[in-house]
């Protein structure tokens, strides 16, 4: 699936979330928030050849796993030391459910409780 594609898919999905809603707080570069907070960085729309997505990983295991992919790494500034993890979308072939659930699983970790109940009653 061409990078381009795939990013789209990975934002609809995350403004589909329970009180997301994107945001440009570094010109072209789109974020997706919930409660005034990131929860997903996708970079500058139209930029296949840098694309790629921020999203804080928690979990031991999807953490380790996001590290795998070629490419990844801790995100800069030092939001790494606080689980957040830099994947490219160029060159690699994660297939896009499992960048939903990675971005699901950010979304877990910053939104407020009842938005993440109204997600699980959904």
């Amino acid at each position: 699936m061409p990078t381009l594609k795939v990013r789209d898919r990975v934002r609809t999905f995350a403004l589909s979330l329970p009180g997301a809603f994107e945001d440009f707080p570094w010109d072209e570069s789109a974020v997706v928030k919930v409660n005034k907070k990131i929860f997903v960085f996708l970079g500058a729309e139209g930029d296949a050849e840098s694309a790629g997505i921020g999203l804080k990983l928690m979990d031991e295991a999807s953490h380790g796993h996001a590290l795998t992919v070629p490419g990844a790494a801790p995100m800069g500034y030092g939001l790494g030391r606080s689980g957040w993890v830099t994947i490219p979308l160029t060159g690699t072939d994660v297939p896009v459910e499992l960048l939903r659930d990675w971005v699901e699983e950010s979304y877990r970790t910053i939104a407020p409780k009842r938005l993440v109940a109204e997600l699980d009653t959904d």
